[in-house]
């Protein structure tokens, strides 16, 4: 089977998964598999005595990308992989996997999907969800304190000595090599049509 690989990065609250999701409404979703980047966080214990806090979440070097290009080249050559299980909360991968079929499309989701360069090279589509960053701070503030209890002194924290800094550093530097960049995220239906339109085209010549 041939796999169509693309990559959604963006910073972090930009919009990248909403915008998968408004993808996924003009092709098959059973023809696709959706990785998320955040999957692959190291477990707290990799980090030594270090406590939650002290970790640095933002720096490529906090996530086991190798496993991932592992398991993108698996599924490209036909092979299901069990993908890790990480919770936000307790900042620990579950004893549980999930278990991926290789499908015809592959949906790459993360903000430091396009620092690696082997990573990058798997890609078929690279795209940048480019959205402004006052509105990507206050998705932020509400996904940390909502969905993973976390304190608007804790977010506020990280936000300012790392989430910022690695930004600059390492999401928005990335940004060069995309093929496709979309302002204003899942807003940008014009983008997303067009998006979509890419895929179906690439599809066929796959013989999709």
């Amino acid at each position: 089977m041939k796999s169509l690989v693309i990559g959604i990065a963006g910073g972090t609250g930009s919009g990248k998964t909403t915008v998968t999701n408004k993808i996924l409404e003009h092709i098959d979703k059973a023809r696709v598999d959706v990785i998320q980047h955040d999957s692959y966080y190291k477990d707290l214990s990799a980090h030594g005595s270090k406590r939650p806090e002290e970790i640095n979440f933002d720096h490529p070097s906090s996530l086991e990308t190798d496993l991932l290009i592992q398991h993108i080249r698996d599924l490209k050559e036909g092979r299901g992989v069990d993908l890790p299980i990480y919770n936000f909360t307790t900042h620990k991968r579950m004893d549980t996997t999930r278990h991926v079929d290789p499908r015809e499309i592959i949906i790459i989701d993360g903000i430091l999907i396009f620092a690696d360069r082997r990573l990058r090279d798997l890609m078929d589509i690279k795209i940048f969800v480019d959205t402004d960053a006052d509105e990507r701070l206050l998705r932020r503030i509400r996904r940390d304190i909502l969905d993973r209890g976390r304190s608007i002194e804790s977010v506020m924290h990280q936000y300012i000595d790392t989430v910022k800094p690695m930004h600059l550093e390492f999401v928005e530097p990335s940004k060069v090599w995309a093929d496709i960049i979309i302002p204003r995220g899942a807003e940008n239906t014009v983008a997303i049509q067009m998006v979509a339109s890419r895929i179906h085209i690439m599809m066929r010549d796959l013989g999709g």
